[in-house]
C-alpha cells in the first residue's frame, strides 16, 4: 500500500490549492514544500507583498495629491521600518493561513525538499537534516518558477536585486534602473516611483507589456511617463557594473547599435520568470522537459510518467497564480474520477499599478491575424461620474465582439479597480454571452461598473453617456 494516494511536490497556490482539494475529496495527501513557510512565491516574495507595498505607495500618492483637493489637509511622511513591517505582517497572517488550511483538511506538510525517483516515489531531504522516502499512487509537481537571469547582470538582491529584493528594501533608492517592463517591473516601478525615486525602465522591445492590447499598451505608457516613469526602449542590456560607490548599467541602442551607459543605486532585474526544477530529479524519472525547461504535459496535465503530472508555472502557460490555482483543483478531480476542466481562453490578466490595467481573451492583434471579423466598443473613464469623484479618470474600458454573432471576444481595461471590473466579463464568456447581454444588464449607479456596461453598448448603436 501507498503512503499517500497524493503527494504534492510545492505549495504555491497550485500546489497547495491542489493538495486541499484532494483532500476534500477523499484523499490522503502530503505537500513538500521546503520553503519554510507555504504559499511559495506567491504569498512570500510575489503577489501579496508586492500589492501590500503597491497599496501602501497608492495612499502615499493620494495624500501626497488628492487629500487637499477633499479638504483633507494631512502632510505624509515615509516610515520605511513600519511600512516593510506591514509587508511582512500580510505575508505571515496569508502563509499561516495556508498552515491552518492544512490542518483543516489533513493534509500533511513535509518539511523539505523532494526529488521523484520514479512513478509514485519521492525522497526528501528534511530541513532538520533527516532523509524521508516516500510513495504515492499519484505524484503532482507544483515546483513554481523563479526569476530569470540576463548575461552580465550579477543578482546579489542588495544592490542588483530581483522582485524578492526589490521588495524588502530598507530605503527608498535615489535612482532605480528596471530591466524589463514587463508586469513585475512596472508595479515595482511604480512602487518606488510614488515613494520619490527617480525610475528609469530599460526594455529590449520597441513597446511597454509584451503581449498585451497595443492600444491599451500605448496609453499605458503615456500615462506611467506622466506619473514620472522613464522609459528607454529598443535597448539591449549588456550589463551592469557593481564595483563603484554607484551601479553603471550599460546598454545597447537596438536602432543604430550605440552603447549608453546610466548610473543608478539600485537596479531591478525584471525580465521574466523561469520554471524551477532544480534537484527534482526529472531526467533520471524520465520527465520530458521542453526546450524552455518546462515540464512537459497532455492535455490532462499528465506527464510522460504514468502517475505523475505537473501544473502552474512549471509548463507551459501563463505564470499566473490564479491559473495554477485552476489547474490545481482540476488535477484533483481528475484523479477523483470526475471531470476537471480549466478553460484557458478565459484567464484574465492584472497589472496592480495605478491605474490597473485588466484584460481577458483575444487582443485586437490576435483577432487580425486570425482573419477574424469584429467590432470595438470603447467607453472612456473620464466620462464615468464615479471615477471622476475619485480623481481616477485616466484610462477606459475597450470591448471586442464578433462581428456576426455578438459574442465578446476580448476585454481590455485600463482605468481605476479593472482586476476587479473584468471579473464580470469573465463569467459572460464562459456563458457566451454577446455585448448585448451586458449591455441589457442593469448596472447600479453611480459605479465604475458602468464604464463596462457602457463599452459593451458601444457594439451597438452606441454608449449614452459620451
Amino acid at each position: 500500500m501507498a503512503d499517500y494516494d497524493l503527494i504534492v511536490i510545492g505549495a504555491g497556490p497550485g500546489g497547495y490549492v491542489c493538495a486541499i482539494r484532494a483532500a476534500q475529496l477523499g484523499m490522503k495527501v502530503a505537500c513538500v514544500e521546503g520553503r519554510g513557510a507555504l504559499g511559495g512565491t506567491c504569498l512570500n516574495v510575489g503577489c501579496i507583498p508586492s500589492k501590500a507595498l503597491l497599496h501602501a505607495s497608492h495612499l502615499y500618492a493620494e495624500a501626497d495629491g488628492h487629500f487637499a483637493k477633499m479638504g483633507i489637509v494631512a502632510e505624509p511622511k515615509i516610515d520605511m521600518a513600519r511600512m516593510q513591517e506591514y509587508r511582512a505582517g500580510q505575508v505571515k497572517e496569508l502563509t499561516g493561513g495556508v498552515a491552518f488550511l492544512f490542518k483543516k483538511n489533513k493534509v500533511d506538510w513535509i518539511d523539505g525538499w523532494a526529488r521523484i525517483e520514479g512513478a509514485g516515489k519521492v525522497a526528501v531531504s528534511m530541513n532538520n537534516g533527516d532523509s524521508k522516502s516516500m510513495t504515492a499512487k499519484n505524484i503532482v509537481i507544483a515546483s513554481g518558477s523563479e526569476p530569470a537571469s540576463l548575461p552580465g547582470v550579477e543578482v546579489d538582491e542588495k544592490r542588483v536585486v530581483t522582485s524578492t529584493g526589490g521588495l524588502t528594501l530598507d530605503r527608498v533608492p535615489g535612482k532605480l534602473v528596471v530591466i524589463g517592463a514587463g508586469v513585475i517591473g512596472l508595479e515595482l516601478g511604480s512602487v518606488w516611483r510614488r515613494l520619490g525615486a527617480e525610475v528609469q525602465v530599460i526594455e529590449y522591445l520597441d513597446h511597454i507589456t509584451p503581449g498585451m492590447d497595443d492600444e491599451i499598451s500605448r496609453q499605458f505608457q503615456k500615462i506611467l511617463t506622466k506619473q514620472g516613469l522613464q522609459f528607454t526602449l529598443e535597448a539591449a542590456v549588456q550589463g551592469v557594473d557593481a564595483s563603484g560607490d554607484r551601479l553603471v548599467v550599460t546598454y545597447k541602442n537596438r536602432k543604430d547599435d550605440s552603447e549608453a551607459t546610466v548610473e543608478a543605486d539600485i537596479v531591478l532585474l525584471a525580465t521574466g520568470r523561469r520554471a524551477y526544477t532544480d534537484g527534482l530529479g526529472l531526467e533520471q524519472a524520465g520527465i520530458a522537459v521542453s526546450k524552455r525547461g518546462q515540464v512537459e504535459t497532455n492535455g490532462q496535465w499528465k506527464t510522460s510518467v504514468d502517475g505523475i503530472y505537473a501544473i502552474g508555472d512549471v509548463i507551459d502557460g501563463p505564470m499566473l497564480a490564479h491559473k495554477a490555482e485552476d489547474e490545481g483543483v482540476a488535477v484533483a478531480e481528475l484523479l477523483a474520477g470526475q471531470h476537471g476542466h480549466v478553460n484557458y481562453g478565459v484567464i484574465p490578466g492584472v497589472i496592480y499599478t495605478d491605474p490597473e490595467v485588466a484584460n481577458v481573451g483575444k487582443t485586437e492583434e490576435d483577432l487580425k491575424a486570425e482573419g477574424r471579423a469584429y467590432k470595438v466598443g470603447k467607453f472612456p473613464f473620464m466620462a464615468n461620474g464615479r471615477a471622476k469623484a475619485h480623481f481616477a479618470t485616466d484610462g477606459f474600458a475597450k470591448v471586442l465582439a464578433d462581428k456576426e454573432t455578438d459574442r465578446i471576444l476580448g476585454v481590455h481595461v485600463i482605468g481605476p479597480s479593472a482586476g476587479e471590473l473584468i471579473h464580470e466579463y469573465c463569467v459572460a464568456m464562459e456563458f457566451g454571452a454577446s455585448a448585448e447581454d451586458i449591455a441589457r444588464t442593469c448596472h447600479a449607479h453611480p459605479t465604475l461598473s458602468e464604464a463596462m456596461r457602457e463599452a459593451a453598448m458601444a457594439c451597438g448603436d452606441g454608449a449614452i453617456h459620451v
